[in-house]
């Protein structure tokens, strides 16, 4: 009997290929994007999943109000793992990394002994051994046990040690960082490659060297393994203790004022776990790190399972589109005799041979897509085919989805009543059917929702970019790893200034991008209680010139210049936004207390923004100071490349032995937001993916419409109904469901962007045209789509309709 449903089931499949096309190719595009993104949701889920101490690695969270505004940081002081180690027994390891640029991490030109020329590479960590074994680092060659525990020490990945040791062994070389011959570095591990879904990102680690155990610098992520059945909210509520013990102590002998005192006794330690670092930080923690959007990941879930439900209800659709056509058949087989649950598994068959054809060809089509999917997601995804789950779950999902998608058509049409079918009453059931209608509502509701989310990214891409930032980033190019120049960096910045095409020239690695450093202080005004909250702000260590090369706007007094000679001791340039805070409203002449310097304001800049647009700008302020990082070169309008070329010659004659690195601030800048684009491109990709399902359905039933009313066309033309007559005739039950859909979809759309914009502290706001211009769109698709039909079955031959009845 199985082997009767199959060849039954092959034949109804050849009998009409465009039925069998549509409803085959909608399924494999909804399959194949649904494969895509679970791929993708599976990846980003990914990180951080592959310690064997997950559950019980915890990054510490310091959270703390200021001035009514909760502030999160994961940046702590050199001794606090120490204390955390000692302190409390449920803690097992506590360890230290630290990403800075200025402590010596991130950038470095990398050497190895012997040979002439640097490497600019971009890597490096500095961690404790603590914080080595708490991470699970593995080790191909050396000790794991003593990796970091000596100063000069240097552990490098597996690529590294292949890329510049011959045969990788790598073990006992060694390498010089910056072109700094005094301080040899010796190779102590050659580790593994890094897991690409980890939340940190290195080739090389450095051991702690910082000798500074003060209790008020905070420079370092800290992670701890903890005694697995630890009550980890009983632990955040012990670890408070941390701060009476230690840091309150240090602070008042700095001299903070007791009110300063008490805003710190309201601070508290939360543990984040290792999993969460990647996907679940909050935006205010100011890591540094690349993370993902959770928001995302739930929005990409929610459009796999509309996309398979689109390609669903195109078959549950078709098939009732397609009952009148099988109910002569169903009313024969029962007369002759075939039982209901006979004729449901005959049609269960052929929707489960449906959907396996449609898997194969969809999985398929995901691998074919796959490359290109890479590419717009920056992901180096794979299809898993050697996993031993891979094939067993896409069986179960085929003949689930396969079940799922036929029950109603099984049930629907084997209740088809014998003599009703013979007599010919079921020849025009098909053409009405409240459920079809309903599925068409949601299909194009969600498609218009797809449509509406698309306009709404693409312009706050187009917001993002085009917006004014309060500085000048066109034609600045940035010269990383100046730091190598050491005492030539005056005499190379003259040698540049000197050169037609530079405009002005800047020292200084704080600069308004990603990877630019960044250092954070708390300012009072000197002389003033403002009850201990004090102003948070950030503090930058820059060159003269900074303002003008950047293009940064004065707004009151001035900025540096060396004809002030106490501007590069203890004058300070704040913005807008850290005026306000401090409460000045004449803040020239006034001093500024940060508990280790008095500062005198000497300007006022306008704000710029200085972080991504999904952050509010804060405060800010400037001082001189020295930072060879990143040079920044304005130039001149003109040919860059020519500009470009008599830079490097003046790199060459100072830096013979390193190629010369650069970036511009404009692409460092699209760079902020580039994780924004990306998922804007995966967006818009798979609503693609959705409205093509929904149109290949669209055009099905229209093309089943016209054949189901071809009789009653025919007749229409022969009484000398004109085209449009015919056309309005055929699309107008069509529209009047896509208007509806249109009507219902609007405001759930402009409540799911309406969210997604809250993640943007400069944002667009939604207009009325978005869904006026989504509508036309959702209705030019429906009447392109169902036009092809109409047009045909207006302009069709009365006799040919007519020959076959």
């Amino acid at each position: 009997m199985f082997k009767n449903h199959l060849n039954i089931a092959w034949r109804s499949i050849k009998k009409d290929k465009l039925f069998t096309f549509i409803k085959i190719g909608g399924f494999a595009v909804g399959i194949a994007a649904c494969l895509l993104i679970t791929l993708f949701i599976g990846n980003e889920s990914s990180y951080d999943t592959h310690y064997q101490n997950k559950d019980h690695i915890y990054r510490v969270v310091f959270q703390g109000e200021i001035q009514g505004e909760v502030m999160k940081s994961t940046h702590f002081q050199l001794p606090f793992s120490d204390a955390l180690q000692s302190d409390f027994a449920e803690i097992t390891k506590a360890g230290k990394v630290n990403t800075i640029e200025i402590f010596g991490a991130g950038k470095r030109g990398f050497r190895i002994n012997g040979a002439q020329e640097n490497t600019f590479e971009e890597n490096f960590i500095i961690a404790d051994q603590e914080a080595f074994e708490i991470l699970e680092i593995e080790l191909e060659q050396g000790d794991p046990t003593t990796a970091l525990t000596n100063p000069k020490s240097i552990v490098i990945s597996r690529s590294k040690a292949n890329k510049y040791f011959p045969n990788g062994n790598a073990i006992d070389q060694v390498v010089f960082l910056d072109n700094d011959t005094s301080e040899p570095y010796t190779v102590t591990g050659i580790m593994e490659d890094i897991p690409k879904n980890m939340h940190l990102n290195f080739d090389f680690m450095l051991p702690v060297e910082d000798t500074n155990g003060s209790w008020t610098n905070q420079n370092y992520f800290t992670y701890v393994l903890v005694n697995p059945n630890t009550d980890i909210r009983e632990l955040e509520q012990k670890m408070s203790s941390i701060v009476e013990k230690y840091i309150i102590p240090a602070q008042m002998e700095r001299g903070r004022s007791a009110s300063f005192i008490d805003v710190l006794r309201t601070a508290e330690y939360k543990l984040q776990p290792v999993t969460d670092i990647y996907l679940k930080s909050d935006l205010k923690m100011q890591d540094g790190l690349k993370h993902g959007d959770v928001k995302f990941v739930w929005l990409f879930a929610a459009i796999a399972i509309f996309v398979l439900l689109l390609a669903i209800i195109n078959f549950i659709n078709l098939s009732t589109a397609k009952s009148a056509n099988r109910a002569k058949e169903v009313g024969l087989r029962k007369t002759i005799g075939a039982f209901r649950n006979s004729l449901v598994n005959q049609f269960l068959t052929e929707s489960v041979m449906f959907s396996v054809i449609s898997f194969v060809l969809g999985v398929f089509l995901a691998w074919g897509l796959l490359p290109f999917f890479n590419e717009i997601a920056s992901k180096d995804i794979e299809l898993p085919w050697s996993d031993w789950w891979f094939v067993p779950v896409l069986l179960v999902a085929a003949l689930f989805v396969g079940v799922l998608a036929g029950i109603y058509p099984a049930f629907y049409l084997s209740a088809f009543k014998p003599a009703n079918v013979l007599k010919g009453s079921l020849s025009v059931g098909s053409k009405s059917g409240r459920l079809r209608s309903g599925l068409v509502i949601f299909q194009f509701t969600t498609s218009v929702i797809l449509i509406i989310g698309t306009l709404i990214i693409y312009r706050q891409m187009d917001y993002i970019v085009s917006k004014e930032l309060g500085y000048d980033k066109e034609r600045v190019v940035v010269l990383e790893g100046t730091h190598i120049l050491d005492n030539k960096i005056e005499s190379f910045k003259q040698q540049l200034s000197s050169l037609s095409q530079v405009k002005s020239v800047t020292s200084t690695n704080y600069l308004p991008i990603d990877g630019g450093s960044r250092n954070g202080n708390t300012f009072m005004v000197d002389g003033q209680d403002d009850g201990g909250r004090g102003v948070a702000a950030q503090i930058w260590k820059v060159d003269y010139g900074y303002t003008e090369t950047l293009g940064i706007q004065l707004d009151k007094g001035r900025t540096f210049s060396k004809d002030f000679a106490y501007d590069s001791i203890n004058s300070i340039v704040i913005n807008n936004k850290m005026a306000a805070e401090l409460g000045l409203k004449d803040p020239i002449g006034k001093k500024l207390d940060n508990n280790s310097q008095v500062f005198e304001i000497i300007g006022v800049i306008e704000d710029f923004h200085f972080k991504s647009l999904k952050e509010d700008i804060s405060a800010l302020s400037l001082v001189i100071g020295k930072d060879n990082g990143a040079v920044s070169v304005k130039l001149e309008k003109g040919n860059p490349t020519d500009a470009l070329a008599a830079i490097e010659q003046v790199w060459n004659r100072n830096v013979p032995n390193q190629a010369l690195n650069y970036s511009f601030l404009e692409q460092e800048f699209a760079q902020m937001h580039e994780d924004v684009q990306r998922m804007g491109k995966i967006f818009n990709s798979f609503a693609l993916f959705a409205i093509l399902v929904a149109c290949l359905g669209l055009f099905a039933l229209s093309a089943f419409m016209v054949e189901q009313r071809r009789k009653e066309i025919s007749i229409r033309r022969v009484l000398g109904a004109p085209f449009q007559n015919i056309y309005k005739l055929l699309t107008f039950d069509f529209l009047k469901l896509i208007i509806i859909s249109i009507v219902i979809a609007t405001p759930i759309g402009w409540y799911l962007m309406n969210r997604w914009l809250e993640g943007f502290a400069y944002r667009i706001s939604i207009g009325w045209e978005v869904f006026l211009m989504a509508g036309v769109i959702a209705l030019c698709i429906a009447v392109l789509t169902i036009s092809y039909q109409s047009i045909g079955a207006a302009f069709l031959q009365p006799t040919k309709g007519l020959r076959n009845e």
